[in-house]
């Protein structure tokens, strides 16, 4: 399971009816419905319910004092919250805290369930003992992603089914039952997205470390010109995945690490040593001194003589 939060690169364009509403944002208790100050609520529908009237597009809108989680069993659905955009695949479990503006454009056939909570409905009773996990989950807008066939999202599935079955019995307002599930669904998301949170924490410790390690290796023989193929095998990686890793830490991709260490080291040694240019390229691994000053001019702008021209006349 892992979960992701603002801000992923975009990768749809919201409809242009959308676009053209940003200017007043329409808010409702559930979506299409007119909100009443203070409600009080606990609601659950399938998504089917109100996205086919809509054709599977739910348009951005808000919702003021309510609490929500999309749950998406199977399908997709291209996610909006607020500036943030993502395309998710179930399962999944879509957080949208009170304020936070949210549309839908789910792919037909999508199976979940969307949870509606009203903060004075959950801080009633019992609800002190699980007040942390409540806090937890609505922090920030989010997704969970879990996998296909991992057991919390067999089991929060199994709790929103029961909580929705619950909810369509008859006397549903005097039963605390449909609270109690209610409680539930919040206590386990919010488990998984500590968990998740710390998961990508030591991901990214991995990912730091073995970024060290990699420049660790440049440092030790970017004068032998390794090829990119040799660094990633060293570190146990196909070369897109060091070029992923590298990008992920430094922006850069592993070739122009290598390229801007081998440049600052022909810097150093025009501007302090005095050896003619074609010397230093054969200390610096080239075996062409000229294909060594088209490589030095195409990284900095200047020929090497140029540069060390242009060092002496600030000197």
């Amino acid at each position: 399971m892992k979960t992701t939060a603002p801000p992923p690169k975009p990768n749809f364009t919201p409809p242009a009816r959308a676009r053209r509403a940003a200017v007043a944002i329409p808010s409702f208790a559930l979506y299409g419905e007119t909100a009443t100050p203070g409600q009080e609520m606990l609601h659950i529908e399938e998504v089917q319910s109100r996205s086919r009237l809509y054709h599977w597009e739910i348009e951005p809108h808000v919702h003021h004092g309510l609490y929500q989680v999309l749950w998406v069993q199977t399908g997709a659905a291209e996610v909006v919250l607020d500036e943030w955009r993502e395309a998710v695949q179930g399962p999944a479990a879509i957080v949208v805290p009170p304020g936070v503006v949210h549309g839908f454009r789910f792919a037909p056939g999508t199976d979940g369930l969307v949870l509606t909570l009203s903060a004075r409905f959950l801080v009633e009773g019992e609800f002190q003992s699980v007040g942390e996990a409540f806090r937890a989950l609505f922090s920030a807008p989010g997704v969970l992603h879990f996998a296909p066939v991992d057991g919390a999202a067999e089991r929060l599935n199994a709790l929103f089914r029961e909580l929705a079955a619950e909810f369509m019995q008859p006397g549903t307002t005097e039963s605390p039952v449909a609270g109690w599930l209610a409680r539930a669904v919040v206590w386990r998301l919010a488990q998984a997205r500590v968990q998740g949170q710390q998961a990508q924490g030591e991901r990214a410790h991995r990912h730091q470390a073995l970024f060290t390690r990699f420049l660790l290796l440049v440092e030790q023989h970017f004068l032998e010109h390794w090829p990119l193929e040799r660094y990633a095998s060293r570190l146990g990686l196909s070369t897109q995945r060091l070029n992923r890793l590298a990008r992920a830490e430094s922006g850069r991709s592993a070739l122009e690490l290598v390229h801007e260490r081998l440049t600052r080291e022909a810097c150093r040694r025009l501007v302090y040593i005095a050896a003619p240019a074609a010397n230093l390229a054969a200390e610096l691994g080239f075996d062409d001194p000229a294909y060594f000053s088209r490589f030095f001019k195409r990284r900095t702008g200047l020929s090497p003589q140029r540069y060390r021209q242009a060092h002496r006349a600030q000197d």
